[in-house]
């Protein structure tokens, strides 16, 4: 085993498939970053923290498992039924679950943000089934999130550490960001209302690619970052109003 890994140190097409999948592990990520952010920024400071770290850290955990049965990883693609002449395979069952998921999430919490004084299930997070609930909630829609990059990653290269080296720098790169982005978001209602949005839009295409109708990502970042551009000319804009001296 430790002669393999010298060998695969060694070799330069190896640190350049390692490299690829760190880039594409994190793009794919940046839907999965954006929930982690919106779900913890509900928790107090602490308990959000804490509920990053013990979310992500167990979705690490089941990231590398199914990276360690890439053949397996594989089999997720093959059809199991059909419906009227449609195949749907374990990929599909659970992209289409998360994605209805996410629309519903997304949903609440704007219901929620537009009636504040309804407090959800869901809002409730200053106790220990809301924290049970957001670490919960994140190692789940991580395992949705990393089903695709994960199947790519088998295509791209058959090393497994490879794979995990690249799975292990994403998550932890997520991890880093999430506590800034998060925070963020608390202290600027109407990014959290965009991010929601953005939320909504990810469950929509997740539930479309469950039955074959695939959108590009390419289309889905570049919305968003307009449109996360267009808010932060907003967020300037009030800045400067509100320095600007009264006559």
């Amino acid at each position: 085993m430790i002669s393999q890994l010298l060998v695969l140190a060694a070799d330069p097409s190896a640190w350049l498939a390692l490299l690829t999948l760190v880039a594409m592990e994190i793009v794919l990520g940046v839907d999965n970053l954006v929930f982690i952010a919106v779900l913890s920024s509900r928790l107090p400071k602490a308990q959000a923290a804490r509920a990053r770290r013990i979310g992500v850290g167990l979705s690490l955990i089941f990231r590398m498992l199914l990276v360690a049965g890439a053949a397996y990883a594989v089999h997720l693609t093959e059809p199991l039924f059909s419906v009227m002449e449609r195949s749907f395979s374990w990929r599909d069952i659970i992209l289409i679950s998360g994605g209805l998921f996410l629309v519903f999430k997304a949903t609440s919490e704007i219901h929620h943000s537009i009636e504040p004084g309804e407090v959800s299930a869901g809002a409730r997070t200053g106790n220990a089934g809301g924290f049970a609930a957001t670490a919960g909630q994140i190692v789940l829609l991580d395992l949705v999130f990393s089903i695709d990059s994960i199947i790519t990653a088998v295509g791209m290269t058959e090393h497994v550490p490879i794979m995990i080296a690249a799975v292990f720098v994403a998550v932890t790169a997520m991890l880093i960001a999430a506590g800034p982005l998060s925070g963020f978001i608390h202290r600027n209602p109407t990014v959290l209302m965009l991010a929601l949005s953005f939320l909504f839009l990810i469950g929509t295409t997740l539930i479309a690619d469950g039955f074959g109708y695939h959108f590009p990502k390419g289309y889905i970042y570049t919305a968003m970052l307009f449109s996360g551009a267009v808010e932060g000319l907003n967020m300037l804009a009030r800045k400067r109003r509100g320095r600007a001296p009264r006559k």
